[in-house]
Parts: structure tokens; C-alpha cells; sequence
């Protein structure tokens, strides 16, 4: 069972990375997945990511506090409207166009209630 966690959480790391790049591709969730993943499979894997220079810190800012970094939260949002000004541009269908308004500002709320880290 412990190499399926530490096997779901190096997804998890990669699906992170590729939200790094990726505008509706999460990145902390993922994070906190791998993290999770990690301390049911493996204490190095674990230490790692709670010790890497980048991940790190956000990790810990939701662990100890529920916070998200403003710099993150402009990050997210930034990616998000850019990613609904590209489906306008593409002229995507009105009905994709709502469900894409309703998910993201469920998206946008999720990320800006949270305290500031």
C-alpha cells in the first residue's frame, strides 16, 4: 500500500509541476495531495516536498494557517481570466461559456476567502 500512496503522490507532484505552466491546472491542491500522499507512504518523499524551496512554504502556509500567499492568489487569478478571455476569443459556445463562469468564480472564491499567508 505504501508505494500506491508514494506512486499517487509523485503523480500528484507532476500534475503541480504541470499547473505551474498549465492556466486550469491547480497547483497547491495538488501539492497538499502529494503531501498527504507522502506522509502515508514515505518520511523522505514527505520531508522533501515540505522542505523544498518553492513548494514548501506554500504547503506549510495552508497547514498551519488555511492561508494562501497573495502572490498565488494573484497568480491564480490571472490564469483564470486569462483562460476565460482565450475561450471568448475562441468564441466558444454560450452554454460552455456559463458552466466555465460558474466553475471559476467557484474557483475565485475558494481562493480569495482563505486568509493571506
Amino acid at each position: 500500500m505504501r508505494y500506491l500512496w508514494a506512486f499517487f503522490g509523485l503523480i500528484c507532484v507532476g500534475l503541480a509541476m504541470g499547473g505551474v505552466i498549465l492556466p486550469l491546472l491547480p497547483t497547491v491542491p495538488f501539492l497538499l495531495l502529494a503531501a498527504f500522499c507522502f506522509g502515508r507512504s514515505s518520511e523522505r518523499l514527505h520531508h522533501w516536498l515540505l522542505t523544498h524551496k518553492t513548494f514548501g512554504p506554500l504547503i506549510d502556509d495552508w497547514n498551519t494557517r488555511g492561508a494562501i500567499r497573495p502572490r498565488a492568489k494573484y497568480a491564480a487569478t490571472a490564469s483564470i481570466v486569462a483562460t476565460f478571455a482565450i475561450s471568448l476569443l475562441l468564441g466558444v459556445k454560450l452554454m460552455v461559456l456559463g458552466i466555465q463562469a460558474v466553475v471559476l468564480s467557484a474557483v475565485l472564491i475558494f481562493i480569495w476567502t482563505p486568509p493571506n499567508g
